[in-house]
């Protein structure tokens, strides 16, 4: 099946910025979909500016708006023009969904609200993201949303203090709720006469809380509140504990069971240390994973990162090489996923949003 017509014919209006709402429009669009991006001339998309220092300042558009920009076709409109707006209502009754992440009371001001969308077209798709839910008016940044959500607190070392995701990760984990919603929907709509159209709310806030998944649950049915330990797991090790190798590369496990440990030891030479109690099961190296870095950190160090690298491989034991982006897009897997544009005569890329295979 080609990916690239799954939804040819979809016909999608994104009035969405920053990184939530487009990404979804732009997942809809790799996908086959028309989309259409809407902006305002006065103030259009802000990440257009969202510029490195060593990109060029006057281009229309940013690496940060290019990755998640994808196969669109826009057009500017001023919502507060009334003609302009009518353009809009039209487009509207030839839409299947609408994508937008207005503030509160914003519809209503533009007279696009929900209503006067669904009475324009009853069974249009309306995609909507928030930062604190439907009712909150408070603006929401990824940064703040990482903050009051349990992550930043988490996230880092005892000596570095709270530290962010280097990604605009509750954005990222909003837009795949979205995804979800909007996929329900059609389904649902293929599958209903006289289908009437829904509006559909994620709020950054759900989408950050509900990724918690396992820290949620340490904390809810054991009490545990999670403290900095940087890359550590708080129930497996060795687990995210980082090792040099003898040619000065960083290295890492994810060792998720015994039968793991065992095979590690085997490899370094130390089989007794897997029978030891203090490290034979997970909770006892979780324990005492301290002292357990400590002897196996000169041992690895023997080691050449690609000689422990392929033996893990071969040995089925979790273990992998810490890359930069320069490193990581380099390999053909990651070559793969780069996807090429030219917005407003910039050549521009991105990776895809596509990770799943169709056979």
């Amino acid at each position: 099946m080609n990916k690239s017509k799954i939804f040819k014919g979809l016909k999608i209006l994104d009035l969405s910025t920053v990184l939530a709402g487009p990404s979804v429009g732009s997942f809809f669009a790799e996908l086959g979909a028309d989309v259409l991006k809407i902006e305002n001339p006065h103030h259009r998309d802000i990440t257009r500016d969202w510029k490195l220092p060593n990109e060029d300042k006057n281009t229309a558009v940013s690496a940060y708006f290019s990755s998640v920009n994808y196969k669109k076709s826009y057009l500017e409109l001023d919502l507060k023009n009334a003609e302009q707006r009518e353009k809009l209502y039209q487009k509207v009754k030839n839409t299947d969904i609408i994508l937008m992440n207005f503030k509160k009371g914003d519809q209503e001001k533009l007279q696009i609200s929900d209503e006067k969308l669904h009475s324009l077209n009853s069974e249009l798709i309306i995609g909507k993201i928030n930062g604190f839910g439907k009712n909150s008016d408070r603006l929401a940044y990824d940064l703040i949303l990482q903050a009051e959500t349990g992550i930043m607190s988490m996230n880092g070392t005892p000596e570095s203090g709270p530290v962010k995701m280097p990604i605009a990760l509750i954005d990222v984990l909003a837009a795949h709720h979205l995804k979800q919603a909007i996929l329900i929907a059609l389904y649902q709509k293929s599958n209903t006469k006289n289908y009437k159209g829904k509006t559909l709310n994620v709020s950054l806030y759900d989408a950050a809380v509900s990724s918690l998944v396992n820290q949620a649950s340490n904390y809810l049915m054991a009490n545990h509140i999670p403290k900095r330990i940087g890359s550590l797991h708080p129930n497996i090790a060795p687990y995210g504990e980082i090792f040099k190798t003898a040619d000065d590369k960083l290295i890492t496990f994810a060792i998720g069971t015994n039968r793991h440990f065992k095979k590690l030891c085997q490899f370094l030479k130390v089989e007794e240390l897997a029978e030891n109690k203090k490290y034979n099961q997970v909770q006892n190296r979780v324990k005492n994973r301290g002292e357990l870095f400590e002897i196996l950190k000169p041992l690895i160090r023997k080691f050449k990162a690609e000689m422990i690298l392929s033996t893990m491989r071969d040995l089925k034991v979790p273990c992998g090489e810490i890359k930069d982006l320069a490193a990581v897009f380099s390999t053909a897997n990651a070559q793969k996923l780069i996807k090429e544009e030219i917005i407003a005569a910039q050549k521009t890329k991105r990776v895809s949003g596509i990770a799943f295979k169709i056979n």
